[in-house]
């Protein structure tokens, strides 16, 4: 496969912290700094680092994916995680149960691409607020009775997760969307 630009200077990026760490020295940085920038393929650039360690981001990444969903049941009188600062699995399960679940993203800040969330609405139904910037694929939810409504923009600023949605909209539906006009001076007022 051809390489990019962000492919290059993703390699280009790994090897000056490779050679800060000392992994390299100034000839082999400069001989394989050479080489990334004039590479064709992905199979030049995975040579030019097939030696180094995966960045501690990747590591991060790999052992977020490792940890369990986590569930939130909205059973009787509902369940919300946030609007306060809180981590962000790689997969969520929600259940809106009789009195709905909501989970406020608000003010998680996460390092994963990808965030895998399985909203099943059932009665009450499930509400999931994105910080603006965040992009949603609700592709593979079935909207069920109540619906699946989708408020939110596809502009996705980099660096950012991708809330990617599956599940149910049940009796009660599924609902993603941006911070309201309370919820966004809430936040400017009380950005802890």
């Amino acid at each position: 496969m051809r390489a990019s630009h962000h492919d290059r200077d993703t390699v280009v990026e790994r090897l000056r912290d490779a050679a800060a760490e000392g992994r390299l020295d100034p000839d082999e940085f400069d001989e394989r700094l050479e080489r990334a920038l004039t590479a064709k393929t992905h199979a030049d650039l995975n040579a030019l680092t097939a030696d180094l360690p995966a960045p501690q981001a990747a590591l991060q990444q790999a052992a977020e994916q490792q940890r369990p969903p986590l569930v939130v049941q909205g059973g009787i009188s509902g369940a919300a995680l946030g609007p306060n600062r809180w981590q962000a699995p790689a997969h969520i399960t929600a259940h809106g149960g009789l009195g709905g679940a909501t989970l406020d993203f608000s003010r998680v800040q996460s390092h994963l691409p990808e965030i895998h969330v399985e909203a099943h609405g059932d009665t009450s139904g499930v509400t999931i607020v994105i910080p603006d910037g965040w992009a949603a694929d609700t592709a593979g939810i079935d909207p069920g009775i109540g619906g699946l409504k989708d408020k939110t923009t596809p502009d996705r600023h980099p660096g950012t997760p991708l809330i990617r949605l599956t599940g149910t909209g049940g009796l009660g539906g599924v609902h993603i969307r941006h911070p309201n006009r309370r919820e966004r001076r809430k936040l400017d007022t009380d950005p802890a």
